[in-house]
């Protein structure tokens, strides 16, 4: 029997205990269960804010920033490109 199998029939006899099912009518417990739920998001959310501020605070491009001037330049590169083609097709 794999874990995920094991955890899923614990899970199962849990969800048919009395008290289990008391302790899931309780609105303060479902609100931790949630609250516990969303933490790693919060957690992500939190860190890549922090990170942000970090990289702004010492004059640094973040990884997003740098990707999308990445792709700003190759924009302007092919309009250069195609502007170049344009005069030298005008200019025969």
């Amino acid at each position: 029997m794999s874990i995920k199998d094991r955890i899923v029939s614990e899970g199962m006899k849990l969800a048919g205990s009395p008290q289990v099912a008391k302790l899931m009518q309780d609105e303060r417990f479902m609100k931790l269960v949630m609250t516990a739920m969303s933490m790693p998001g919060r957690v992500s959310t939190f860190t890549t804010e922090q990170k942000e501020a970090f990289a702004k605070s010492m004059g640094l491009a973040t990884s997003d920033e740098v990707r999308d001037l990445k792709r700003i330049v190759s924009s302007l590169e092919q309009n250069v490109a195609r502007l170049r083609a344009r005069i030298e097709k005008d200019a025969e």
